[in-house]
């Protein structure tokens, strides 16, 4: 039992033991590493440049639209009101209901057959631009610069011992940090219930149990996880990191380092020309290690492709800038392919090979697919209908011998104009809707109306029978539906 418990101890605190001896006669050393060593933090350089610019589009762009949309009204609501108590979805003109599901199958497919596309393109594309995890985490270290300052300065600040200073800086940060959670969660909330009757609720914090559950929930995910995880969620938690590899190829645009120019590296005088540092068994890379300090993950791209790198670009600008400054050609960490770097392709050349079968296949697909999916929406009725058979009464026999059935049909008028429609039967000879068979519905409603049909006796032979529904408009643009159902004959 004892030397059980030896073993747990001694895997628990070393994970391995590597001889650093390399020739006969040296030191029997070893290294040991901690199985439970943390993570060191990651203190992110600020970085200007080209791809820098593209971020912060990206991010205005997608904040624009993710707390703006809410705010927009058309035909007297919404415009982006995902209802789930009324069962109903509008998407500007479009008013979706539960049985139009498979539009958001093919919505999914979509983003699936895209996220493939860009990545044997461009490998991580989404992640370094799009991703909510970049975007809000490149938001929360804009406000953590702007209050405690940049790499330096934040890294003395967390040396610093607690003081008034740093007490007031931190909590400043935690509090914008904070405020900015909790208004994505409020956005977010905005989506599925009116965000105008929510902002009232919120004033007077009238919210209800699920509502303050949503708003507190995701605002302090987006708190956690941009503010706190970081690229932990990136490294760790986001299963993209794990398969990107089976979509790249030796293709794939990504982030690279040019090692046959970069190596050696080293420093030098910023005056040393080409021949001089190459004499010296440089080549252009500095070692300066900025690649590493802007890295949101903390990997050297300057190893190669890692799992880790989300594609960012942020080493690109940084590297180009130094090369500026030391008047060599920009480029020595740049968008490239594996094959480009080793066939010392440039240009329309490697452009070229990104246009490979796979891509095709996939532009392909996603074309068809898009294209299926808009036209259906486009040819899509305004009006659906549900038959339910009534199985209160399924089948009787009412006065002068007639055959009845009882149905409840749900019509859900999909358009933003109240309609009247009107509900007839076929397929039964004789067969006639004794109910009534006018019926209202107002603009982007649904209404359950009961509905009795009647046969004469003889019209068919016991048992069931085949049997449609057409509802159609009384006015306006003539739109109908059919839907079947079946009519029973008691024996």
């Amino acid at each position: 039992m004892t030397a059980s418990a030896d073993k747990v101890a001694n895997v628990r605190r070393v994970i391995a033991i590597v001889p650093t001896a390399t020739s006969p006669g040296a030191d029997d050393s070893t290294l040991v590493t901690s199985l439970y060593k943390s993570d060191e933090k990651i203190y992110a350089r600020a970085v200007s440049g080209w791809f820098s610019r593209w971020r912060w589009a990206m991010v205005w762009a997608t904040q624009l639209v993710f707390y703006g949309l809410p705010w927009l009204s058309l035909h007297g609501r919404q415009a982006m009101l995902f209802d789930l108590g009324a069962r109903r979805f509008y998407i500007f003109e479009l008013v979706l209901y539960p049985q139009d599901l498979i539009y958001l199958t093919g919505l999914l497919i979509i983003s699936a057959l895209s996220l493939f596309l860009f990545t044997a393109v461009a490998g991580r594309l989404w992640c370094g631009y799009a991703c909510p995890q970049t975007v809000y985490t490149e938001i929360f270290m804009w406000v953590e610069r702007k209050i405690e300052g940049d790499r330096p300065a934040r890294m003395r600040l967390d040396k610093a011992p607690m003081s008034a200073g740093k007490l007031g800086r931190k909590s400043a940060k935690h509090a914008v940090w904070l405020a900015i959670g909790v208004w994505t969660g409020f956005t977010f909330v905005g989506y599925f219930t009116p965000i105008r009757e929510l902002a009232q609720e919120v004033a007077v914090l009238s919210l209800g149990p699920w509502e303050w559950f949503w708003v507190l929930f995701y605002g302090f995910a987006t708190y956690g996880n941009a503010g706190w995880m970081r690229e932990q969620v990136c490294k760790y938690m986001c299963p993209y990191a794990r398969f990107q590899s089976a979509m790249f190829d030796r293709d794939t645009l990504i982030v690279s380092y040019d090692k046959a120019r970069g190596e050696g590296r080293g420093v030098r005088p910023r005056g040393d020309s080409a021949e001089q540092y190459h004499a010296k068994g440089l080549g252009d890379c500095i070692d300066c290690g900025l690649c590493v300090q802007v890295c949101p993950t903390g990997i050297d791209i300057r190893n190669g492709l890692q799992y880790e790198c989300i594609s960012c670009s942020a080493c690109i600008d940084v590297c180009n800038g130094v090369m500026d400054k030391m008047h060599y050609p920009r480029g020595l960490i740049r968008y490239s392919t594996p094959n480009a770097m080793s066939l010392r392709l440039h240009g329309m050349s490697m452009l070229r090979r990104v246009l490979r079968p796979r891509v095709l296949i996939y532009t392909t697909v996603l074309l068809a697919v898009s294209l299926g999916v808009l036209g259906s929406l486009m040819m899509r009725p305004p009006l659906k209908v549900d038959v339910v058979r009534d199985r209160g009464a399924i089948a009787r026999m009412v006065g002068q011998g007639l055959i009845e059935n009882v149905y409840r049909l749900q019509i859900m008028n999909a358009t933003e104009q109240a309609q009247q429609y009107e509900i007839r039967v076929s397929g039964i000879q004789g067969a006639r809707v004794v109910s009534d068979d006018d019926i209202h519905v107002d603009a982007a409603s649904s209404r359950w109306v009961a509905v009795r049909v009647q046969a004469p006796p003889g019209a068919a032979s016991p048992g069931s029978h085949p049997m449609n529904f057409r509802i159609a408009t009384r006015s306006g643009e003539h739109i109908e539906v059919v839907e079947k159902s079946v009519f029973l004959v008691p024996r």
